[in-house]
């Protein structure tokens, strides 16, 4: 393990990822936090915006201010687009500097389906290449080959960890798969009100992006590397009255006279040395509660009560395995630290 500091930027500072991303890089023993960097609020205290950080940290500065020849890593933590323009900027002036964006601009490899899930065009098509679409369980053995790192989709990640081991391993359909996920609403980030109008909405469930959300677009990328089959799924999401938190509860078909052990120890065996899943026994009900705010992604397979199925459900913190915990995860691979340093 290299005793070297790590030389942190992070863009997007003041937003609800930005802010749980500091509060993890604070308690790291590894880095140092040299840029918080916010387009508004400039020159205020990191704490002003959440308590929980007690460190004393840099204010909130402009981009502009960074010397970049220092820095070793930039995350990303911006609205889609910005990441594409900024790393464009950045990545062949300042050879040794590494990425890691929090945002969509590197998840999809094909730019016709960016544009078509984001429609806008890619700015940064170059880059592309040197871009790694990083679930940290996935990529332990090729995520130091990379300097860009996409960090996955909050839902995606409560969905394809389940799901990808049983389609490598064909024991369950590949059709007919049924996703139906509930997130907090920090998911759809601090302009909440201005994204959806919908009335009463912190005090109800509301359904969403029925026509197609966006992860479907990495989704079906991630799951055409591994099965030629087009893996045939309905996913629709939808926001809860709680800040934190996302349940996926996803419908299968069963495969022959495979069986919820069968399942469960594929999936136990699979994960067996990756220490931030935890499979439960068969049949055992979960919710977010065990997992909010903690990098855990909590699994369980259980009978349906159509004996032709199962449900299979996983758990995780948005904000967290869903985004800065798993970013945080995927730096400590990238520079060969124990994946639990900041997230214990």
């Amino acid at each position: 393990m290299s005793k070297k500091l790590i030389n942190i930027v992070v863009a997007g500072a003041t937003g609800y990822v930005g802010l749980d991303l500091i509060y993890i890089l604070s308690k790291h023993p590894k880095v140092n936090l040299c840029n918080l960097c916010a387009q508004k609020n400039i020159g205020k205290k990191i704490s002003f915006f959440d308590k929980r950080i007690k460190k004393r940290l840099p204010k909130v500065s402009s981009l502009n201010s960074v010397n970049w020849s220092n820095i070793d890593l930039l995350y990303m933590s911006l609205p889609n687009g910005e990441a594409q323009k900024l790393t464009s900027r950045l990545f062949y002036k300042y050879s040794n500097l590494k990425f890691i964006d929090l945002s969509a601009d590197f998840r999809l490899t094909n730019i016709s389906k960016y544009k078509k899930w984001y429609k806008t065009s890619h700015k940064a098509k170059n880059l592309i290449k040197h871009s790694l679409y990083s679930i940290s369980e996935f990529v332990k053995k090729d995520i130091k080959k990379y300097r860009i790192i996409a960090n996955p989709g909050c839902y995606s990640t409560s969905i394809q960890l389940p799901l990808m081991p049983l389609l490598r391993k064909k024991l369950i359909k590949s059709e007919e798969i049924t996703i139906d996920s509930k997130s907090g609403y920090s998911g759809a980030g601090k302009n909440l009100k201005s994204k959806f109008t919908h009335k009463n909405l912190l005090n109800s469930v509301f359904a969403y992006s029925v026509n197609g959300h966006r992860h479907s677009g990495e989704i079906d990328q991630e799951f055409n590397k591994i099965i030629k089959k087009k893996v045939e799924y309905t996913f629709n999401p939808h926001l809860l009255p709680t800040f934190r938190g996302i349940l996926s509860s996803i419908y299968v078909l069963k495969k022959g006279k495979i069986s919820t052990k069968i399942i469960t120890d594929e999936l136990k065996k699979f994960y067996k040395k990756d220490i931030f899943i935890s499979i439960e026994k068969p049949n055992t009900a979960i919710g977010t509660g065990q997992v909010i705010n903690t990098n855990y992604c909590q699994i369980s397979v259980c009978q349906s009560s159509d004996k032709k199925k199962f449900i299979i459900f996983s758990a995780i913190d948005n904000l967290i395995k869903g985004a800065s915990g798993q970013a945080v995860q995927n730096m400590n691979l990238i520079y060969g630290f124990n994946q639990k340093l900041g997230l214990k």
